[in-house]
């Protein structure tokens, strides 16, 4: 994907951050290449992010809130709390059809090329896995009473195999089978 010169220089960073770091990594892509995509200029990067933790913090901060929005949506249309509980991998699936570049999760990714991540980016990794956390302990706990986070542990585990599945390409359907690990997770409460 090429970013279009019709946006403005930030959104055409954006643009290109989620396009080339999050389909060939963040380590793997330098910022020439970042720049050639998004067709600006390095003082451009540095004036708009400050560098490129800037703009890899704000790509993700900016992905986080667009997966908090399809999760929610998922979750309203829930029709039981053992749904709101695998809303997860129904937004999942509505995420993946709306960011087809990412090879699997680019908060995981990011995590595992820049363990040592400068705190912006490390707040950003946070806030992603708070938000799973405390959703889905919320989600839990009509099923699982005071085990809430017991089976939420479960069915993070199970969502982070299908995410890692993504990778390997197998199971042919990953959502599929994390879903079912997770129901199954569920019943054992």
């Amino acid at each position: 994907m090429t970013t279009g010169q019709k946006l403005p220089a930030r959104g055409r960073l954006l643009a290109a951050a989620e396009d080339v770091f999050f389909s060939r990594g963040v380590r793997a892509t330098p910022v020439d290449d970042l720049l050639r995509t998004a067709g600006v200029s390095a003082a451009t990067l540095y004036s708009h992010f400050g560098s490129k933790d800037g703009l890899i913090a704000e790509a993700l901060r900016v992905r986080l809130a667009e997966w908090q929005s399809v999760w929610d949506a998922c979750a309203v249309n829930a029709g039981s709390d053992l749904e709101r509980l695998l809303s997860v991998f129904d937004a999942l699936a509505a995420y993946r059809e709306r960011q087809p570049a990412a090879r699997w999760c680019a908060f995981l990714a990011t995590a595992t090329e820049l363990p040592d991540a400068g705190d912006e980016i490390a707040a950003v990794l946070a806030a992603d896995t708070a938000l799973l956390n405390a959703r889905l302990q919320h989600f839990a706990r009509p099923l699982a009473g005071d085990r809430a986070a017991d089976l939420a542990d479960d069915v993070v585990l199970a969502y982070n195999g299908t995410l890692a599945a993504y990778l390997r390409g197998y199971p042919a359907s990953p959502i599929e089978a994390g879903r079912r690990v997770a129901a199954a997770a569920a019943a054992a409460y």
